[in-house]
């Protein structure tokens, strides 16, 4: 039988986060624990891609808390902007975690842009101590179009204007169980639990 860690720390401070965490763990017995609740402060992300600021910030909250560490680095890539927001999705209107002024940022800057096809993208990382050599990694892909408007109250970030053509709605639209399903970060963690499940078998 698998046996997971009966602790592991979420390097994120997003509620949204950890209640998708904590909904996919609890079957396996694991108390996710948000990283400000153990006193980890956010670490800068000085990474240029979605795997280095994983790995950073997975690492400093293992370092911290003694803990095995998950984290994740997630974002809205959108091809007729060069693939901006990137790695800057949380910050794209200049303060962390301000999804307001994020979409409103991204609306503007793609008005009057015919090509609306972007990806939502997620790397995951799990780290059992700060200085383990073989992080398991995993990655995730969720297809769809920017919207020229917001719809839909569930979710967060920029769920409200990701329209999810495979179920004809936002992914703001969508239930939990429904987006757990289908998304960058869902499919990341079927890998990731994969990969886990043989780690600790």
């Amino acid at each position: 039988m698998t046996t997971f860690p009966k602790k592991i720390v979420l390097a994120s401070g997003n509620q949204g986060k950890l209640n998708e965490f904590t909904g996919l763990f609890e079957q396996f017995g694991v108390e996710m624990l948000a990283q400000k609740t153990l006193g980890v402060e956010d670490i800068p992300e000085t990474g240029t891609t979605f795997v280095e600021n994983a790995i950073i910030k997975a690492r400093h909250a293992a370092k911290v808390t003694g803990l095995p560490a998950i984290a994740d680095d997630s974002g809205l890539v959108v091809d007729a902007l060069g693939g901006a927001p990137g790695i800057y999705s949380a910050r794209y209107a200049g303060e962390h975690g301000d999804s307001e002024g994020n979409i409103a940022k991204l609306l503007s800057e793609m008005e009057g842009i015919s090509n609306r096809t972007a990806h939502f993208f997620c790397t995951l990382v799990f780290m059992q101590h700060a200085d383990d050599p073989v992080p398991l990694i995993s990655q995730g892909k969720w297809m769809g179009n920017i919207q020229t408007d917001r719809q839909g109250n569930e979710g967060f970030g920029y769920d409200p204007v990701f329209y999810v053509p495979t179920h004809g709605c936002t992914a703001a639209e969508m239930t939990k169980a429904e987006k757990n399903k289908v998304s960058h970060r869902g499919k990341a963690l079927v890998t990731l639990l994969d990969s886990m499940r043989q780690t600790f078998a």
